[in-house]
């Protein structure tokens, strides 16, 4: 049966993501009957999950596993909640209004604490609609969060994934610089590799 992989990018990235390329690449090079969806997500949360939706829609989803990266983690939770499949969450926002940035520069001068506020603001109803206050099956999930996100708080991920397979990364950074250290764990979660 062929496998699914999703990645899901977060904001303001895209598919091109330095995650997003070792994740195809190390699909090419492991072989097997994978497809990989990775598609350039539009700014509408609603959007972004029905183009999702749609692409899933008719497969096994014991042979699914979305993978979704910061905002994109916030997607893929939603999803795997819907359709009852594996998730992979990197530095995934969980609260949308509990953004670090926002602390420590609390004024709209700086562009990126601009850009995420008009989002929010534009799409709170949208946010609000795939917003998952708890997990259903903690076995679904992978958790790869990093104490030195400079954007989110780890605390507020390990405690979201309580009882989910975690990997808590001392150090590091938002955008997992070091992904490729864990990704042999990562496509072990997915079912891709030797146990």
């Amino acid at each position: 049966m062929t496998g699914v992989i999703v990645y899901l990018h977060g904001f303001k990235s895209s598919p091109h993501s330095f995650k997003a390329q070792l994740i195809s690449q190390a699909l090419v090079q492991n072989g097997g009957d994978w497809r990989y969806i990775c598609p350039q997500l539009p700014l509408s949360p609603r959007e972004s999950v029905e183009m999702i939706s749609d692409a899933i829609h008719d497969c096994p989803m014991e042979h699914v596993t979305i993978i979704g990266s910061s905002l994109g983690g916030y997607y893929a939770n939603w999803l795997a909640e819907q359709y009852a499949c594996k998730a992979v969450l990197l530095n995934p926002v969980i609260d949308p209004w509990q953004i670090k940035i926002l602390d420590d520069i609390p004024d709209r001068s700086d562009l990126r604490v601009r850009e995420w506020l008009d989002f929010r603001e534009g799409y709170e109803s949208e946010l609000n609609a795939i917003r998952v206050k708890s997990i259903t099956d903690p076995q679904r999930y992978l958790l790869l969060a990093a104490k030195g996100d400079e954007l989110l708080d780890w605390r507020l991920m390990r405690s979201h994934y309580r009882g989910a397979h975690q990997v808590i990364v001392d150090g590091g950074d938002h955008g997992l610089s070091d992904f490729g250290l864990y990704l042999e764990k990562v496509l072990l979660f997915c079912g891709i590799g030797k146990q």
